[in-house]
C-alpha cells in the first residue's frame, strides 16, 4: 500500500500544472471551500488520469459530483493545446528529473540482519549479474539492465540501474537491506561511532540513518533518536523495528527543548545533526516539483540550522558532530557552519571529510574544503552537504579525516578507497535463502 501511494503521489506531483489548470477552470476549490488543495490535486488525477477513485466516503462523493465539469475542461484543454492524449499536456522533463534518472538505485545492506556476501548471491539466485566492486563514477553510471557493483566508496552499499524497483523484494520487507541513497548514508558513515557508544540522532525521522548508525555500533551502545512529530516517531519506529535495532530510544521531543545537562545525556560523544532543510538537493522531483525557496524562507531556515548545530555542540561530553543538509544552498551549508564556527571559537574544527571525495565544499570561508557535497553530475547522488567537526584538545594531534569506527577495521590492501570493503568477511548473519 505504501508503494501504491507513493506512485499515486509522485503521479500526481507529475501532472501539477495540469491538475492546477483544471482546477482553476473548473473552479472546483471556489466551489469545495474546505477542499484542501492539495487532496484535490491527487482526487482530480485520480479521477481523470489514474485508476478511479480508490478512497471512500465524502471524498469520492465530492469528486464525482464535479466529474462532469472537470472532465469538460479536460477536453478544452486538449483542444487549446492541439493534442489528444493526456501525456502530451504535460511540460517536457526538466534537467532536475534528467538528473533523477541517471541516479542509481543504492541499496545499503543491513548488517544487523546479514552481510555483503550473502545479499550478493542471494540477488545472483534471482538472476542479477553481479559486476564486483565499482572503479569509478563513470562505471556506475553506465550500469543497465539486471545488473550491478559494489560501491567504489562505501563497503556496504549495492549499487543497481535507476530504474531498479525492489520494494516488493524479500530482503526489502525483511529488513536485509536499506534502500537510502548514498549520500544520506555519508552521515552515520562519517560520524562511524565506535560500539557501545552514546550517540545522539536530533532530527531522525524516517530513521533510515538512525537504522545505519545502529548497524554501525552493532546493537552496542544508546541511540537517542528525537523527532516532534508523533506520526513520524511511529512511522520510524516501524522502521527500525523491520532492520532489527536494539539500544535506541525514541524520543518525541523538539531537540531544541532538550537539556544537554540531563544526566541521561551525559556520555553522548556523537551527534548526528541533519536538520530540516529547503530540500533543493532532492533530484526526485518532477515537473511539478515546488518552487526555489525565497531569500527570507533561506535566512528563516538557516536561522533555525543555526541555533540547532550550536545548541548540539553544547553537550559537555560530545567529541564528534556530522552536520548534513540535502540542501544545495550556501546559506544553510557553509554560511551556518562558518557561523557556528565563530560563535564556538576554538572549542571545534572542522576536520577533512573524506579527503578522496571529489566535490568539497564551496570556498565561503577558509578551511571550507574540508566539507564535502554531493550532486547527480559529479558522484551520481542527490544533492547533498556534510561538514564533520571534532572537539578541540590542547596538545592533540591533528585531526582525524576518518571515523573512528573506519580506523577500527581491518586496513584495506594498498591504494584502495578509505573504508572498502574487506575482500571476504569471516562471520555471516542470517543467511537469506
Amino acid at each position: 500500500h505504501v508503494r501504491q501511494l507513493y506512485a499515486l503521489v509522485s503521479e500526481t506531483l507529475r501532472y501539477a500544472s495540469v491538475l492546477e489548470k483544471l482546477l482553476d477552470g473548473a473552479a472546483l476549490l471556489e466551489t469545495e471551500k474546505k477542499l484542501p488543495p492539495q487532496l484535490a490535486k491527487v482526487l482530480v488525477y485520480d479521477l481523470l488520469f489514474g485508476k478511479g477513485l480508490k478512497c471512500g466516503g465524502r471524498w469520492k462523493a465530492l469528486a464525482r459530483r464535479h466529474r462532469a465539469r472537470l472532465e469538460a475542461e479536460l477536453a478544452r484543454m486538449k483542444v487549446r493545446h492541439k493534442v489528444s492524449r493526456n501525456e502530451d499536456l504535460l511540460a517536457p522533463e526538466k534537467a532536475v528529473s534528467t538528473a533523477a534518472s541517471q541516479v542509481p538505485r543504492y541499496v545499503r545492506v543491513n548488517t544487523l540482519k546479514t552481510c555483503v556476501d550473502d545479499v550478493i548471491e542471494f540477488f545472483k539466485r534471482q538472476g542479477y549479474a553481479y559486476l564486483g566492486k565499482a572503479a569509478s563514477v563513470e562505471e556506475l553510471r553506465a550500469l543497465s539492465g539486471k545488473k550491478f557493483m559494489l560501491d567504489l566508496h562505501l563497503p556496504e552499499l549495492l549499487v543497481f540501474p535507476s530504474q531498479t524497483d525492489l520494494h516488493d523484494n524479500l530482503l526489502y520487507t525483511s529488513g536485509h537491506i536499506i534502500l537510502q541513497d548514498k549520500a544520506s548514508c555519508l552521515p552515520a558513515f562519517l560520524l562511524g561511532p565506535v560500539a557501545g557508544s552514546h550517540v545522539i540522532d536530533a532530527c531522525a525521522a524516517p530513521g533510515n540513518k538512525t537504522s545505519h548508525l545502529a548497524a554501525i555500533l552493532k546493537n552496542k551502545g544508546q541511540i537517542f533518536a528525537f523527532d516532534v512529530d508523533p506520526k513520524r516517531v511511529a512511522t520510524m519506529n516501524t522502521l527500525l523495528t523491520r532492520a532489527g535495532v536494539t539500544g535506541c530510544q525514541l524520543v518525541q521531543q523538539d531537540f531544541l527543548t532538550v537539556d544537554p545537562r540531563d544526566r541521561k545525556y551525559s556520555r553522548v560523544t556523537h551527534i548526528l545533526l541533519d536538520p530540516s532543510c529547503s530540500g533543493s538537493g532532492m533530484v526526485t522531483r518532477g515537473p511539478g516539483e515546488e518552487a526555489a525557496p525565497s531569500a527570507e524562507r533561506l535566512q528563516a531556515l538557516a536561522g533555525f540550522q543555526r541555533r540547532v548545530l550550536s545548541h548540539a555542540l553544547s553537550f559537555p561530553a560530545l567529541q564528534r558532530l556530522v552536520y548534513s543538509t540535502c540542501s544545495l544552498h550556501q546559506e544553510e551549508n557553509e554560511d551556518v557552519m562558518q557561523a557556528v564556527l565563530q560563535e564556538w571559537g576554538s572549542a571545534f574544527r572542522l576536520v577533512t571529510a573524506f579527503p578522496s571525495w571529489p566535490c568539497r565544499g564551496l570556498a565561503a570561508f577558509s578551511g571550507a574544503e574540508s566539507c564535502l557535497r554531493a550532486s547527480p553530475a559529479e558522484t551520481l547522488t542527490h544533492g547533498f552537504f556534510v561538514a564533520v567537526l571534532e572537539r578541540c584538545r590542547e596538545g592533540a594531534a591533528a585531526p582525524s579525516s576518518l571515523p573512528v569506527a573506519a580506523k577500527e577495521n581491518p586496513q584495506p590492501r594498498e591504494g584502495t578507497e578509505p573504508g572498502a570493503a574487506p575482500k571476504k568477511r569471516k562471520k555471516k548473519k542470517q543467511r537469506v535463502k
